[in-house]
């Protein structure tokens, strides 16, 4: 039995994210997000508007045991962000200095 239900499709306004196919959609454009970049992005769409640390975004995305470093963090939250341009420009992820990064919606 699962413990807790996830729902196959995670939404942030326009954006969504199919968790069999791994492609991100929304108006009218879709892609297939390479493993990390789906891993990433889910992470950010589970915790939506908490702003997570480079340090627990690589240990929940790369492991504990990769050699990735904070720039691999900033490199693949750059290939979504272009991603999530072309979806939905009202979904953005955030960035604040020494504290992290989060997905939002600008109202």
């Amino acid at each position: 039995r699962r413990e807790e239900f996830t729902p196959d499709i995670l939404t942030c306004g326009g954006a969504a994210l199919n968790l069999q196919s791994c492609e991100l959609s929304g108006g009218g454009y879709s892609c297939t997000l390479s493993k990390t970049e789906y891993r990433l992005m889910e992470l950010l769409m589970l915790h939506q508007g908490i702003y997570l640390s480079s340090q627990t975004i690589l240990e929940k995305v790369w492991g504990y045991d990769s050699a990735a470093e904070a720039g691999n963090v900033w490199v693949y939250i750059s290939y979504l962000r272009k991603k999530l341009d072309k979806i939905d420009k009202n979904v953005k992820i955030r960035a604040k200095r020494n504290i992290g990064y989060t997905l939002e919606v600008l109202s």
